[in-house]
């Protein structure tokens, strides 16, 4: 009985600590602005993340924008979920995986069209959050001209959110976001012989 006191008395004390510590961190956090975040690396999850991040926002009664590259030939559950949100303004690419059209030029057409809706959302004011799921793909491949896309990241309204996810995020990229976050592939199981599941993977 009188361990279990003074564990509770020690646990008390670290906690105590804890929050002072986080009640500074807090206090010191004044500055409130849009910001751009970035989920790379080989791991499953970056744009359930977003979407994730996606549905906190409408949750808010905040205006939100996605734009899918290299998806749009398999029905995904987040455009059957949010597609017809009227909060939510939502275009897909819709080539699919540039391994299944295999050609480059139109792959490169479709990514400056689903660009040029994105650009015009970023600049749009009355929009507080942007998806642009899988755009790191576009740079890597050289679909899109990366300076095009790192000035209207730029140039977007102050307290606009972006969330870019995507693997390989190009080195300009990373540098201009606020956040960033490497998901690591540990285990996936299709690599076990595990088809893609519908509701997890789609």
């Amino acid at each position: 009985m009188a361990m279990d006191k003074d564990r509770n008395a020690r646990h008390k004390r670290a906690m105590q600590r804890k929050k002072e510590h986080v009640d500074d961190r807090i206090a010191a956090a004044t500055e409130d602005r849009g910001l751009l975040l970035v989920l790379t690396g080989n791991g499953k999850g970056k744009s359930s993340s977003a979407f994730g991040m996606l549905a906190r926002s409408v949750g808010h009664g905040l205006r939100c924008a996605v734009v899918q590259f290299i998806k749009g030939t398999w029905e995904c559950g987040e455009q059957l979920l949010f597609a017809k949100n009227p909060a939510v303004e939502f275009h897909v690419m819709g080539t699919g995986f540039t391994w299944e059209t295999q050609d480059r030029q139109t792959d490169i057409a479709a990514a400056e069209s689903a660009w040029s809706k994105a650009e015009a959302i970023l600049a749009d004011e009355a929009t507080d959050l942007v998806i642009l799921d899988e755009l790191t793909y576009m740079l890597t491949y050289g679909y899109l001209d990366k300076a095009r896309v790192l000035a209207a990241l730029r140039a977007r309204p102050a307290r606009q959110h972006v969330v870019i996810t995507g693997r390989n995020a190009s080195r300009e990229l990373l540098e201009l976001a606020d956040t960033v976050s490497e998901v690591k592939d540990v285990r996936h199981a299709f690599n076990h012989g595990v088809k893609a599941q519908k509701g997890l993977d789609y």
